[in-house]
């Protein structure tokens, strides 16, 4: 696959600004297009707001970045078809935690004129917030161990930024120490059982099988599957650094913002329990004056194969009809917030 990022050094890379890529995916393939400020978006982004025209300032990781999607089909570009008046500029970065977003938001947002700020949380983040390093592959094929920023909290529970400016070249495992192994981002609690399924859907009539007969839905469900239990304890080493992130993040804000959880599939198949990370997010709602908005409830209203085609089978991204869904869920709420200028009552 075409190499399309490059390093920073205060938030660890970006898109290639200006790049054109397609890049291979189950899905058929999608096209990248960057600005030239290093964000996967058409726009150059103004800090002047249109006259007569909205703004709402988009962060994320992949999710949000459209990871598996051509630019126009993620939930951003539907959210300004379905609003009117409305430029959404999209900061999404692939691979990125929440502390990343928030760096993100303090190097390019800060001059940058807006009416509302999402900060979209894909549930899985909490593992990169409590990381300094995370696998890549390259262009090449090759796995390599990169660091990244990440932040601590001091004895008075104020964050202190670590791992900055951040090294470019990558790291040998075997120069990290035990217990800097263990801060290696993770990506799943059962990462043998998800490459197994992997293998085994490499073969059609296993496909059919495995999926089609959701097999491993049912084998999820049996092992009482909880895909994230980083929120279950809120006094958690993960869960605090999330939480001082978010805090610090809303609270320094002067405009609007939404905060807003995106599950992963097992959440809105039914197959794991959402409470923890929706009570957890929502205590920051409720403690900062965001509107908290979990667009789980519209998502789940689909039955199950509707569902099952909101989610790329293996990657478990977005899919086109998934980025749509989101943005018809989220579209009311982020149109109320344009007219009243305050969140409100959380959802």
């Amino acid at each position: 696959m075409r190499q399309i990022f490059e390093h920073h050094p205060r938030y660890g890379f970006r898109f290639i600004p200006g790049i054109r890529a397609r890049i291979p995916h189950e899905g058929g393939g999608y096209l990248v297009r960057s600005n030239a400020s290093g964000f996967r978006d058409d726009a150059e982004f103004a800090a002047e707001r249109t006259p007569g025209r909205r703004r709402v300032l988009l962060f994320g990781d992949s999710f949000t970045a459209g990871e598996g999607v051509s630019s126009g089909q993620r939930y951003g570009d539907w959210l300004s078809r379905l609003l009117p008046d409305l430029d959404v500029y999209n900061f999404g970065m692939p691979a990125t935690g929440t502390d990343q977003h928030y760096l993100i938001y303090r190097e390019h947002a800060l001059e940058i004129e807006h009416d509302v700020l999402v900060i979209a949380v894909f549930v899985d983040n909490i593992r990169r917030v409590d990381s300094r390093y995370r696998w890549f592959t390259d262009d090449r094929g090759n796995r390599l161990l990169f660091a990244k920023p990440y932040y601590l909290l001091d004895a008075a529970d104020q964050l202190q930024l670590h791992g900055v400016p951040v090294e470019k070249r990558p790291i040998a495992l075997e120069s990290l120490a035990p217990t800097e192994r263990s801060a290696i981002a993770r990506t799943e609690r059962f990462p043998r059982l998800k490459r197994g399924f992997a293998r085994l859907r490499q073969q059609p009539w296993i496909e059919r099988v495995v999926v089609e007969t959701g097999l491993r839905d049912r084998l999820l469900k049996a092992l009482s599957y909880q895909p994230i239990p980083e929120y279950d304890d809120a006094g958690s080493p993960a869960w605090r650094i999330m939480r001082a992130v978010l805090q610090q993040w809303i609270t320094g804000h002067d405009r609007p913002v939404m905060l807003m959880p995106i599950p992963i599939y097992h959440h809105v198949a039914g197959l794991a329990h959402p409470g923890a990370y929706q009570a957890r997010l929502r205590e920051v709602a409720d403690a900062t004056g965001a509107l908290f908005f979990d667009p789980l409830p519209s998502l789940s209203r689909h039955d199950p194969a509707q569902r099952r085609a909101l989610f790329f089978p293996v990657d478990g991204h977005l899919t086109a009809a998934g980025h749509e869904a989101l943005a018809a869920a989220m579209a009311p709420a982020i149109d109320e917030l344009l007219r009243d200028g305050a969140p409100g009552a959380t959802r």
